[in-house]
Order: structure tokens, then C-alpha cells, then sequence
């Protein structure tokens, strides 16, 4: 290959990167796959955040999960609230709940959780507008057997993309004693 043709590669890889990644902008959450709306609602498309692996630039969102748990016989109640502290909007937020104690088979749960496993359940927030907060979720469960404590692990499953600038707010591991007591986190 000529020494003019590997220069004009060279150029053409240089332009299509520059392209890419000025082009994010105001785009930021548009179009298809795990970002998709992330960051839409904020109206900002600012630039804040990290280049992502398209060349996007990500959305930053602070989030946090609080509320509590209680166990009582085979009885696990989870009660949690997620809050966006911003700076942008996210279209949709998943929080993973991971439990010590398998949880009985056949149980209704909220519109807005799944069962991932004997011992996982994820619950979607809805879209969170920046310095928002989701409806409360309450999670009425049953243990599998009569344990004595259970172990509760809160986290984000998946925000859309967004960068967390604290990720420490969102991720809790609660105990919680056979006693009815609630455990906050």
C-alpha cells in the first residue's frame, strides 16, 4: 500500500473518530439498545459525563435506594424509595434485591418486580427526573423455611447507561433479625 493511500486511511479514521464523538451531543440517550431515553428527560445533553464505548457521551445521575427491611417467621417485608440526585434525567432504573434465604415459590409480587432466581428480585423505578424520587416499593415475601436472620444486598441492576459519580448510596447489604424489627438502609 502507497505511502498517500495509508495517509488518507489515517485521515479518514481520524475524521470518522472526531465525527463520533462531537456528533454525541445532543443525542445523548437517543436511538436503541441499554441507553436508549437514558438521559432524555433532563433536556440537557450538555456533555456531561464520560465517553461511552459508541463514542457517546454518557449521563451522569447520583443515585441512592433507601428504606428498610423486616423479618418476622418466615415473613420479609422490603420497603424502598430510589431518589436521582442528578445532574440528569433517566428514562428507567432496575434494582436488584439479593437475599440470603431462598424466597417460597409461587408469590405475588408488585407490577414493577420480577424473579430472577430463588434468591434475586428486580424491580424497575419508572423514569427518574433529575433531584426526583420513585413510588415506593413494597415487597411482601415469604422465606422458603423459618430463618432466624436474612441478609439483604440493595443494588442498581441497571440505570441506563448513566455514570454515578457516588455509587456507594446505591449499594446496601442489610441484616435483619427474626424479630419484626425494620432494618433501614
Amino acid at each position: 500500500m502507497g505511502v498517500k493511500r495509508r495517509a488518507w486511511l489515517v485521515a479518514v479514521s481520524v475524521v470518522a473518530a472526531v465525527v463520533t464523538v462531537t456528533g454525541a451531543g445532543s443525542d445523548v440517550g437517543a436511538g436503541t439498545g441499554a441507553g436508549a431515553g437514558a438521559g432524555a428527560e433532563s433536556g440537557t445533553g450538555d456533555g456531561a459525563g464520560t465517553v461511552g464505548f459508541r463514542g457517546a457521551v454518557a449521563p451522569e445521575a447520583d443515585l441512592s435506594h433507601h428504606g428498610h427491611v423486616s423479618l418476622w417467621s418466615q415473613q420479609l417485608t422490603v420497603r424502598f424509595e430510589s431518589e436521582n440526585h442528578g445532574p440528569s434525567g433517566l428514562a428507567d432504573v432496575t434494582v436488584r434485591l439479593t437475599f440470603s434465604v431462598a424466597l417460597a415459590a409461587g408469590q405475588s409480587l408488585p407490577s414493577n418486580c420480577v424473579r430472577s432466581g430463588d434468591r434475586v428480585v428486580l424491580c424497575r423505578t419508572g423514569p427518574l427526573r433529575a433531584v426526583g424520587r420513585s413510588q415506593e416499593t413494597v415487597l411482601d415475601l415469604k422465606a422458603a423455611g423459618r430463618p432466624v436472620e436474612a441478609v439483604v444486598e440493595i443494588d442498581t441492576a441497571w440505570n441506563g447507561g448513566a455514570s454515578d459519580p457516588n455509587p456507594e448510596n446505591h449499594r446496601h447489604r442489610v441484616l435483619a433479625l427474626a424479630t419484626g424489627d425494620p432494618y433501614a438502609f
